[in-house]
């Protein structure tokens, strides 16, 4: 990023005043933009995340796969930072050769299934979620950054409750709104 010193505005005017050219206004004031990110923020986040599963799922109910695909097309998109670059995403229910989701086409197969470039998705998203909770462990906040670390719990239309285990890191995007570039779930280990 290019910016000015000091120095450079002075050896700048002076150079305007000796060829007789006007100086620019400069507002004394600058535009400072905060982009630090808070945990209210990512909490924020979290929950949009999870409204957003069970939306999809109740989509998929009303309208098939064609509706949920859609909603799931618009969460992406504002959710993750696939605008931006790759996306560390590994979902909960993959497997190798395709365990990471760097593309949005991959995090859209995972959550709705339906492409068949990701035949072993189904459809994340499509199990008849009614219900998402975030229990973090920690969040850690860095800047324009954070990280979260913790459980997610999902329950399906029978009641039957799932637990996650998820990381995820968000950064602020240029309008200030948190985008998920790491997405990392897994279940729990058990003996």
């Amino acid at each position: 990023m290019f910016s000015f010193k000091p120095a450079t505005i002075a050896a700048t005017a002076a150079f305007t005043a000796a060829a007789g050219m006007a100086l620019p206004v400069i507002a004394a004031t600058p535009t400072v933009v905060n982009q630090s990110v808070t945990v209210p923020e990512v909490v924020s986040a979290q929950q949009a995340w999870c409204k957003a599963l069970v939306d999809i799922s109740a989509a998929h109910t009303q309208g098939g796969q064609p509706a949920a695909k859609a909603l799931a097309e618009k969460v992406i998109d504002g959710a993750y930072g696939y605008q931006s670059g790759v996306v560390l995403f590994k979902p909960t229910l993959t497997t190798s050769p395709q365990t990471f989701r760097t593309t949005r086409d991959g995090a859209l197969a995972y959550f709705v299934g339906g492409n068949p470039a990701f035949p072993n998705d189904s459809g994340f998203a499509l199990k008849g979620w009614t219900k998402c909770e975030v229990a973090n462990a920690a969040v850690f906040v860095a800047g324009d950054s954070a990280t979260s670390m913790g459980n997610v719990r999902i329950t399906d239309k029978d009641g039957k409750v799932t637990t996650v285990d998820k990381t995820w890191k968000f950064v602020k995007d240029d309008a200030g709104g948190l985008r998920i570039v790491v997405h990392h779930s897994s279940l729990p280990y058990s003996l």
